[in-house]
């Protein structure tokens, strides 16, 4: 064992290692459905709303070349379609198909699952502190919704 087996470490190592924790759950998620990571990542955007190219762009974080590619074998899949923006006639939005939408909540419901688990060993006081201070730092930095709030699905879906 190490000098850290009170589960004690850094700052930045604690939040490095725990992105990477999150993503492999996520990854793997993803292959269980037949989803990159960024396709799992443009399915739950998705689920919110359509979104603009540019909008999905700054959401994902991806440059026009790589949301474009993104888009078109997500596409090819039948899980996306682009169409026409209603406010705007020159632009498209890109919404889920029925297909798409299923997939989606199928992997966002498994993912939850998945990463609720993570955390088993706290306390129920602890995973609340957990929460507040991990949303205050998502939300001090603006990170965009890219992954909707638990129970935001039931809402969404009335």
């Amino acid at each position: 064992m190490g000098k850290h087996d009170d589960g004690r470490m850094g700052l930045v190592p604690a939040l490095v290692r725990s992105t990477f924790l999150v993503n492999a759950v996520y990854a793997e998620s993803g292959r269980e459905h037949g989803l990159t990571p960024q396709q799992g990542q443009l399915l739950c955007v998705l689920m919110a709303q359509p979104y603009g190219m540019g909008e999905l762009g700054a959401t994902l974080g991806l440059a026009k070349s790589s949301l474009t590619g993104l888009v078109d074998r997500t596409e090819r899949n039948g899980l996306v379609r682009r169409e026409p923006d209603p406010q705007d006639t020159r632009a498209i939005r890109v919404t889920l198909t029925p297909e798409g939408s299923k997939l989606a909540e199928e992997f966002y419901a498994e993912t939850c699952r998945r990463v609720g688990k993570l955390p088993a060993g706290l306390s129920a006081a602890e995973l609340d502190t957990l929460a507040r201070l991990l949303g205050r730092i998502v939300l001090d930095n603006k990170v965009p919704v890219v992954f909707l709030e638990e129970g935001s699905l039931a809402d969404h879906e009335r």
